[in-house]
């Protein structure tokens, strides 16, 4: 499968490896495709990882992993062109994060009535758009390793069909079956999971945790 990445931070790293390692071609999309730490992805990838522009990844992909810092979330999507989404499952990893208090941990910047996942499927109309990866830390996005066995990955969209190939991403991955909460809208309530998941760093210092759903 052809994988293409918007983002080359450490989440569109950490996935573009673990979809490598399992044979994948991936295409890292940046505004810096030759920067010093894309070419060191690179090499780690034994050849199977390449790196373009937004719009190189958009096209390349198969499949799309969204992994843009916010604030520049929206200008990516337009740099790939949403026409280069369109029918294709894109995985949105996005959480709206306000860091401008100083030496305080982020804020939520579109909470309440609205949510990442949903403005993301507003600019990829026609972009099967699931919200999945964004409440985890990158260390853990691939074969997440606990005493207490694998974590739970909640996700959400409009389209079913992409969010059974997500599931198999994940299964792949070394996730249970995730616990779909429905439309796309249901990112309102998985967005503020993740800031649950910042504030304990946060007051720790150590990523090492994820949620597990119990039950009966």
């Amino acid at each position: 499968m052809k994988v293409g990445i918007l983002g080359s931070g450490s989440v569109g790293k950490a996935l573009g490896l673990g979809f490598t390692t399992l044979g994948h071609e991936v295409m890292m999309g940046s505004r810096e495709p030759e920067r010093d730490d894309v070419t060191e992805w690179r090499k780690k990838t034994g050849g199977k990882g390449k790196s373009g522009t937004f719009t190189n990844a958009a096209i390349f992909g198969e499949i799309a992993i969204l992994a843009t810092a916010w604030s520049g979330t929206q200008n990516a999507i337009r740099i790939a062109k949403p026409e280069n989404l369109a029918g294709k499952v894109v995985i949105d990893t996005t959480n709206p994060l306000d860091f401008s208090g100083p030496g305080k941990p982020p804020t939520l910047a579109v909470a309440g009535s609205d949510s990442a996942g949903e403005r993301v499927q507003q600019w990829i109309p026609q972009g099967r758009v699931v919200k999945a990866f964004n409440h985890v830390g990158n260390t853990h996005m691939f074969r997440p390793q606990f005493p207490g066995g694998p974590p739970d990955m909640f996700i959400a969209g409009n389209d079913d069909a992409a969010k059974l190939e997500v599931g198999k991403v994940l299964e792949a991955f070394g996730w249970p079956k995730p616990i779909d909460l429905g439309g796309i809208a249901a990112s309102r309530y998985i967005e503020p999971l993740a800031m649950v998941w910042i504030l304990h760093y946060f007051q720790t210092g150590n990523g090492g945790h994820a949620f597990k759903l119990l039950r009966q």
